[in-house]
Parts: structure tokens; C-alpha cells; sequence
């Protein structure tokens, strides 16, 4: 199949095309601001779906508002009127056509443009009023708070709040685009649909900025916000995708003494904390016991020996984990515990505790495995 995208330079063209690139049986052709017009109708001749992402919403002239986007449109919709086939045509059109104003009025210009070409031919044509759209390459200090919002953050410029208070609907562009490709994969009887992008999230602005101050203050308290779903992730990946890349790296606070180093990396809200630590040969850590935190341990690298006993019955127990085979370990509750290194090599050990360490609550008490309470 052959598609063709139009105005797939800009931020939704991007992305689009990157997606589609991954399939070998597509064939894409594109149309950018710098084409002529005049080349419309040989393109579009041998296409068999269109993507009409063109447009324009940010004009230096008002009338120009029309010529982008009314004008455009009709002159695709001739194009595709001249090719004889009724080629089914996806179109971003936006949430402001039900406002009174010069972009509201011209996309509603290009909507009526196709909705005659869908009735005239047959072409079939989605229609997809989007909100505000995010994520990766939406150009910042353009049309998009939160592009802006990311470029100002990562670089610690300030941020432009006028009413943190002021309401915004989004949708995130793999969302979007997710529900592009099902439209090319999954046709339809021949019509003018309007279709829709969910999930929808609402946001404040002043939300918004709080998110991605957070992102960027994780590198230093390392406490991560819940970025594994929904608006959260979404609004993370998109952050991720501003940072230069003198900006993909950062360092971490090591504490080392004659036993080796022992390092944070991630701290969660409700999930506890990630660090590793190391044990030169022959060295034996731990040596306490806890009330209520849990742990698990890793050995990356090397040969240990676990040794827990019980603070009220004085249960034993000892067991061996090798950076070979990997192997959790778990510490419970009110057995003491510690870890030695019984190698001839360095051990390295990856640590996850189900809570931050609070220095005023630590709920760590010392006491050597090797004596019964």
C-alpha cells in the first residue's frame, strides 16, 4: 500500500512517519510546505490512503490561516476528485472549529472541503478533532506549553505562568498515532467520520509545571515520580525527549569505606528505594535486623554467604548466592541478618529496601548473627 502524508515535517508528521517506517509493507510518500501545489495531483494518483496533517496555526498573516488550511485542503480534495479513485483521507483537524476564530474557522473551512469529497466521491474520510497534542519533538515556544514547558525545565529556565490554575486537555502523540494506524489498518464503509483520541487528560498548568520540576529534581533527591502509567509516563517520556545529549548522563553520590562503596540510584514514594554495594574479600556486612522493612538482594557479581538467625528463638540460618546464578534474597522481619564475601574477587550486590531510609526512623537495629538474644 502506498500513503501518502501530508505535512510530515511537523511534529505529528514526525511521528507518524517514524511508526510507519517500521513496516515493509507500506510505502510512504510524503508532501512539505517547500512542494508545490501544482504537484499535488500526479502524487496523489498513485496513492491509496492519505494522511492530511498539513496545516497551519501560527501564521505571521491572519489570512494565511485560510490559504494553510481551507485553501490546502480543497485543493487535495480536487486532487483526489482528478485521480478518479476514492481515496480514503485521515485528517487532524482541532477542537477550536467550535470556536468563532480565524484557525477554528479554516479548519472548519477544510472539514467542509472534505465532507463534500466524501459525499461527491466516496472517498471515506476520519475526521480527528485533537486537543492539545504531546510528546516527543513538538517544537518548543510555538504552539505547545508542554514542549515549552520541557525545553525550559531540562535547561532550569523559568518557567511563563500566568494562572497556574487554568485548565488544558491533552493527548499524547503515541495514543495518537495508535489510533491513526488502526484507522489505516481497520476500513470502513465509505463516509465522513469523526473520530476521537482517548485517553484524554486534564491537567492545570500549574500541575504541569510541578511534574517536570519533579522530573528534574529526581537526579538529586533521586525520588522518582510514578512514570509507569497513564498521564504520569506519558508526560515523562516526553520530558526525557529534551534533554541534550550532553544532559543522558548524571552522577551519584558513593559512599565508600574499608568494607567497599555502597550507592543509591532511584528512590520511589511508595515503593521503596534501588541502590548496589560492594564487599571486598572476606568482608561480612549487615549485622542488624528490622522491625518491619524488607528487603531483597542480588548478587551481581561474586560468592556470598547469607547468614540470618532469629531475635526470638534463635532459629539459624545460612544460605550461598552466586553473581553465576542470579538469586534473590530476602530479608523478614525480625531475623537478623548479614552477607559476607566469601570469594576471592570483589562482590558486587544489587539492593532494593520497600522503603526510603529515614535517618530520624530507621528501623535498623544492630545486633551479630553470631549471638542469640
Amino acid at each position: 500500500m502506498k500513503v501518502l502524508i501530508t505535512g510530515s515535517n511537523g511534529f505529528v508528521g514526525k511521528n507518524l512517519r517514524a511508526h510507519l517506517q517500521e513496516r515493509s509493507d507500506l510505502e510512504v510518500m510524503t508532501f512539505t510546505r517547500g512542494d508545490s501545489l501544482a504537484e499535488l495531483p500526479a502524487l496523489v494518483a498513485s496513492i491509496d490512503f492519505i494522511f492530511h496533517l498539513a496545516g497551519v496555526n501560527r501564521p505571521d498573516n491572519i489570512e494565511d490561516f485560510e490559504r494553510g488550511n481551507t485553501h490546502l485542503t480543497q485543493c487535495l480534495c480536487d486532487a483526489i476528485a482528478a485521480s478518479g479513485k476514492s481515496i480514503p483521507v485521515l485528517y487532524t483537524s482541532s477542537s477550536q472549529v467550535e470556536l468563532d476564530n480565524p484557525y477554528g474557522n479554516s479548519k472548519r473551512g477544510a472539514e467542509l472541503a472534505l465532507e463534500k469529497l466524501s459525499s461527491a466521491y466516496g472517498s471515506t474520510v476520519y475526521v480527528f478533532r485533537l486537543p492539545n497534542v504531546f510528546g516527543k519533538w513538538a517544537k518548543p515556544n510555538y504552539n505547545s506549553v508542554v514542549a515549552t514547558f520541557c525545553y525550559n525545565t531540562v535547561r532550569h529556565l523559568p518557567l511563563q505562568i500566568n494562572d497556574p490554575c487554568a485548565e488544558i486537555t491533552l493527548v499524547y502523540i503515541d495514543d495518537v498515532i495508535e489510533h491513526f494506524i488502526s484507522v489505516l489498518d481497520n476500513p470502513v464503509a465509505p463516509g465522513y467520520i469523526l473520530k476521537d483520541v482517548q485517553p484524554r487528560y486534564t491537567s492545570t498548568v500549574g500541575e504541569l509545571a510541578n511534574h517536570l520540576i519533579a522530573f528534574r529534581d529526581s537526579r538529586d533527591n533521586l525520588i522518582s515520580e510514578p512514570v509507569g502509567t497513564g498521564f504520569v509516563r506519558a508526560l515523562y517520556s516526553t520530558y526525557i525527549s529534551y534533554l541534550r545529549p550532553e544532559d543522558f548522563s548524571y552522577e551519584l553520590n558513593k559512599h565508600g569505606d574499608e568494607r567497599g562503596v555502597f550507592v543509591e540510584m532511584l528512590k520511589t514514594k511508595d515503593s521503596g528505594q534501588f541502590s548496589f554495594f560492594t564487599a571486598h574479600p572476606g568482608i561480612t556486612r549487615g549485622g542488624h535486623y528490622h522491625h518491619s522493612k524488607t528487603e531483597k538482594f542480588l548478587v551481581i557479581k561474586g560468592e556470598a554467604c547469607f547468614r540470618f538467625r532469629h531475635m526470638v528463638s534463635g532459629e539459624f540460618y545460612e544460605l550461598f548466592a552466586t553473581g553465576n546464578k542470579p538469586t534473590i534474597v530476602e530479608t523478614v522481619p525480625g531475623w537478623t541478618h548479614d552477607i559476607t564475601n566469601i570469594g576471592d574477587d570483589e562482590m558486587i550486590v544489587m539492593l532494593w529496601a520497600n522503603e526510603i531510609f529515614d535517618q530520624e526512623r530507621p528501623d535498623t537495629y544492630f545486633w551479630p548473627v553470631g549471638v542469640e538474644a
